[in-house]
């Protein structure tokens, strides 16, 4: 409600509130923007509530001196009594506004029924005009449409006409230039075709050419024109069908152009020689702006190949000869000296860092000089390696004979391989340097490897050969050596000599390191010259086979040895076997002379089986870090060295195996003596003297462990796993067999065989170190066979109760009873043995 309109409506407010003095004032423009109840009605009532308010604040003011308890319990005032006497006669209401409250919001009401109409009404004619406007713009809408439709379809036709006349101009501007340029060659072959005929004379008009041909400051426009003359007659020659070589010098004849492409031919090659001079005196006086002038005329003469032939032929280190007996010497040293390996890689390198360095310098030349660089760079650098770089491997590669090696002493093949593999591998690296500095299109890793190709052809076969050639010295060597050890040793005797010999030819393992080094210095090799996988994979595989082959031939020669010194040991005990016409002095020097060729050569060959183990361990860990990932580009080359493998170590294991048999041969020769000369009859059958029974174990038996546990020790030192298990096993099983049969040579009476046990305990604590169950079960029986002995003759049968695998054997100790036949103990065990079967 605005209080400016109160003055305009001053008659509706009169008539719509009677009491109130306030007008009431409602219009459309209250109810808009932010609308708010709450403010609309206290704009309404304000005006009336205020004076209520006023008059309720006054009687409070005035009834406040009655008493505090003017209030009754309902919340109304207590009025005086005085007061109530007195207003008694006059009836005043407690809310006077209330009738002109309900007057204004009558009337407030019907005004808001008016204001809905008005609003309504204005709905309705502002949608009756919106909806005539709408209809009105969709009209104008189309009409704007078809118009712009219309328009597309002008600018369509225009932009298809535009085109039409775009490619009419195209056209005859084309037409234009065709035109324009047959008039050029009209004109340029009217020209040529003058220049031409001055040229199809005889040699005597040659005088009166046009100057262009002898104008010194035009040569590069006459060197043109010279070009097209000759490509111009030579093609009209050759649909003559007239070969062009064989007018060349040839000005009498007459037909055709042949006098003018042989005048032409003349004058092109005077032209050419006399810009090959000029640019070699501008080489000489490094006019590089001169040089580059005639580069680029002389490209015209055969993409200009002979100027860059020319110019690359003319360079000092392709014809200065110091320069090349400098290269050889600092590579090969002084004359007649013998280069080794790691000078030649000092002097290549040197040397082919000059070469780069010079290569570089013309390179900044060619670079400004000639219109094709590239094809200039290819030449030099071909003409690099072809000439100053072949020179130098001819003289330091002489490929040697695999029939004549070159000896050893001079260093054989090995000395061309390494400096082969020097060479080559320089080599390689001054192609990648010179491919940094530039070299054009030039396949300069196929001709760097075109230079090597002679020796690489052959390569494994002397790669080959030159293991054999340092197998066959070092054998030698070695041989050479123990030979010299031998004869140093004077005038010894034959036994001790075999043993020195024996051990002075022993394997050694530092020999077979030697050898995988050789191969693996070879397989380097073979990296370094093979390039593909499959040729790298059989190269290693064949050298890897030299190795087996050479180790496998030294290892077992070596056992060989070993087991000739066991053979000289038999031979030697079979020599000195005691006998009834030798003394006892002699006889006691033969068996320690035995004994100790025997302990000598039992030594030699344990030690020589430890090395052979160390070797092929050596050789099995060298194939498995070095050589097994190189053979696997080749379907089966693993598996098959695998197999090369096991078959060359297979002929050194019979050796082996036949060397450790006779190992145990030797130990049980001297056990079988040291039993025959120790152990004494009444070892086991010690008379009845009162005296008690001695518990010690025999002098025979001590002898015998104390030689076991002796000459052993090399076995369980030198012997391991499987090998180790196998030859204690049977060791065992031979030392309870000849135990066996030695016993059954002596009677044995009660205390013997408490002795006996005794023996048989010893020996069973000593196999119980073989850690071979089988051998200790046998000794266990042993033990309880011996009771056969103690127990009286009735009490036999309950031995056998618990094992009765040992009755047989158990009948042979039985019958070695001091009473077996006073016992009558044949006719007991045979009923024994019937009843329990």
């Amino acid at each position: 409600m605005k209080e400016s309109r109160d003055g305009t409506k001053n008659d509706r407010v009169a008539k719509s509130s009677s009491v109130s003095s306030l007008p009431l004032i409602l219009d459309v423009d209250d109810f808009k923007g932010d609308f708010s109840f709450d403010t609309l009605f206290g704009n309404l009532v304000n005006k009336l509530l205020p004076s209520f308010q006023e008059e309720k604040t006054d009687s409070s003011e005035g009834h406040g001196s009655f008493g505090g308890n003017d209030t009754l319990p309902n919340g109304h005032m207590r009025v005086p009594s005085d007061v109530a006497k007195s207003a008694q006669g006059v009836s005043t209401p407690l809310f006077p506004e209330v009738d002109a409250l309900l007057s204004l919001f009558k009337d407030s009401y019907k005004e808001l029924v008016d204001l809905r109409q008005q609003v309504d009404a204005k709905l309705y004619n502002l949608k009756r005009e919106v909806f005539v406007q709408d209809s009105k713009h969709r009209k104008t809408l189309c009409g704007l449409e078809k118009g712009v439709d219309g328009l597309f379809d002008s600018f369509a036709r225009l932009d298809s006409r535009i085109s039409s006349v775009g490619q009419t101009a195209a056209k005859i501007g084309d037409h234009l230039q065709s035109a324009d340029s047959q008039r050029e060659t009209a004109s340029q072959t009217i020209e040529l075709i003058k220049y031409l005929m001055e040229f199809n004379r005889g040699p005597g008009d040659l005088m009166e050419i046009s100057p262009l041909f002898s104008d010194d400051s035009r040569v590069a426009e006459a060197a043109a024109v010279a070009q097209k003359l000759r490509s111009f007659a030579e093609e009209d020659i050759g649909r003559q069908g007239i070969s062009v070589p064989s007018l060349v010098g040839n000005a009498t004849a007459s037909r055709g152009l042949e006098v003018a492409v042989a005048n032409l031919q003349d004058y092109c090659n005077e032209l050419e020689n006399r810009l090959l001079a000029r640019f070699d005196a501008a080489s000489q006086r490094r006019e590089l702006s001169t040089m580059a002038e005639c580069a680029k005329i002389l490209s015209q003469f055969n993409r200009g190949t002979s100027a860059m032939q020319h110019y690359v032929a003319t360079r000092p280190m392709f014809i200065d000869v110091e320069i090349m007996n400098a290269d050889t010497r600092l590579v090969l040293g002084d004359q007649g000296s013998q280069a080794c390996p790691n000078d030649v890689a000092r002097g290549l390198s040197s040397l082919y860092k000059q070469i780069t360095d010079t290569v570089r310098q013309e390179a900044a030349t060619v670079m400004a000089v000639f219109p094709s660089p590239n094809d200039v760079m290819s030449i030099l650098v071909q003409r690099v390696l072809e000439q100053r770089v072949t020179a130098l491997l001819d003289k330091l590669l002489m490929k040697p004979s695999l029939v004549n090696l070159p000896p050893v002493e001079q260093g054989g093949l090995l000395l061309y391989l390494r400096m082969l593999a020097v060479a080559y591998e320089k080599t390689q690296k001054l192609a990648r340097d010179l491919r940094a500095v530039g070299c054009g299109d030039l396949d300069i890793e196929g001709l760097t490897e075109s230079l090597f190709l002679a020796h690489k052809d052959e390569y494994s076969e002397h790669e080959r050969a030159s293991l054999r050639q340092l197998y066959q010295a070092k054998i030698e060597e070695l041989r050479a050596e123990s030979l010299q050890q031998i004869d140093s040793t004077g005038s010894i005797g034959r036994s001790k000599g075999s043993a020195i010999a024996s051990s002075h030819q022993q394997i050694l393992v530092t020999a077979v390191t030697e050898f995988v080094r050789w191969n693996e210095e070879s397989i380097s090799r073979c990296n370094l010259f093979s390039s593909e996988p499959a040729t790298l994979a059989n190269n290693v595989k064949a050298v890897f086979t030299c190795l087996l082959d050479q180790v496998s031939q030294y290892i077992t020669e070596g056992l060989e040895r070993a087991r000739e010194s066991l053979n000289e040991a038999a031979a030697l005990r079979e020599r000195f076997v005691l006998g009834t016409s030798v003394s006892r002095k002699v006889a006691a020097a033969a068996a320690s002379a035995a004994e100790a060729a025997g302990e000598s050569s039992f030594r030699s060959f344990m030690v020589a089986v430890q090395r052979c183990g160390s070797s092929v361990a050596i050789v099995q860990q060298y194939f498995a870090n070095s050589i097994s990932r190189l053979l696997l580009p080749v379907d089966g080359a693993h598996v098959a060295s695998c197999e090369e493998m096991a078959t060359a170590m297979s002929s050194a294991e019979a050796v082996a195996y036949k060397g450790l048999q006779q190992c145990i041969e030797t130990v049980m020769a001297e056990v079988e003596r040291l039993l025959s000369a120790e152990q004494k009859a009444t070892d086991y059958r010690s008379p009845d003297d009162g005296i008690g029974p001695d518990h010690r174990a025999t002098n025979a038996c001590t002898r015998v462990v104390a030689y076991l546990s002796h000459v052993l020790e090399s076995a369980f030192t030198s012997l391991e796993g499987l090998n180790k298990q196998a030859f204690l096993t049977e060791l065992g099983n031979r030392l309870h067999k000849g135990l066996l049969n030695h016993w059954q040579k002596f009677t044995f009476n009660p205390s013997g065989g408490l002795r006996l046990k005794r023996d048989i305990t010893e020996y069973g604590e000593f196999v119980r170190s073989f850690n071979a169950p089988t051998v200790d079960e046998k000794f266990e029986l042993l033990g309880i066979m011996a009771n056969v002995f103690i127990v009286a003759p009735e009490s036999l049968s309950s031995l056998f109760e618990g094992t009765p695998s040992i009755r047989k054997d158990a009948q042979r100790f039985i019958q070695l009873r001091e009473d077996y036949k006073s016992a009558k103990l044949a006719s007991r065990l045979s009923s024994l043995w019937a009843s329990s079967s």
